[in-house]
């Protein structure tokens, strides 16, 4: 078995598929996302207007983004919202976001 291009306690990405860690709570399961259904990554900043964002540690406040439990989002400063294509676009926060988006792009480039 390879090593995950990129874990922390949020996020794998392996060679095929980003695993969201702790998203379905309370049950702790994760969600798995082959790259080829991701349609887009967007950074979204939590200062400003979106500081509040960062208090979500789960679940979601306005039925459009859904935040994976992460006790640690209050000291966060930047998340990612992800396009599935549907209604729903899940959002994390992983601990190094710059190491993270450039190992995404590098694997959706590559499915």
């Amino acid at each position: 078995m390879t090593q995950p291009a990129y874990d922390d306690d949020q996020v794998t990405c392996t060679d095929s598929e980003l695993v969201i860690k702790h998203y379905y709570f309370p049950s702790g399961t994760g969600k798995r996302i082959p790259y080829s259904r991701i349609r887009g990554v967007a950074r979204l900043e939590l200062t400003g207007v979106n500081a509040l964002r960062r208090w979500r540690i789960w679940g979601s406040g306005d039925l459009v983004h859904w935040w994976n439990l992460d006790p640690r989002r209050p000291s966060k400063s930047v998340a990612f919202v992800l396009d599935l294509g549907g209604k729903v676009r899940p959002t994390i926060t992983p601990s190094d976001p710059e190491a993270f988006v450039l190992v995404v792009a590098a694997k959706q480039d590559a499915h």
